[in-house]
């Protein structure tokens, strides 16, 4: 993966980073609790950059498993 931005990250940076289909699949992981731990502003979904990295390496090595 690239270098994360320094600020918070939107549903929609994950979806363009991932190539996901929607947003609605982050909402998903969410309510599942099987994604990156987020967090909200108000009513609006962010990601830790930190956080998105460190669930992207358990990912790899749940897959190198």
């Amino acid at each position: 993966m690239t270098t994360l931005p320094n600020r918070f990250l939107t549903p929609e940076d994950l979806v363009e980073m991932f190539e996901l289909p929607s947003v609605e699949t982050v909402y998903q992981w969410r309510r599942k609790r099987t994604g990156p731990r987020g967090f909200r502003v108000g009513r609006h979904l962010r990601f830790d950059p930190d956080d998105v990295r460190a669930w992207v390496d358990s990912q790899l090595k749940g897959a190198a498993a």
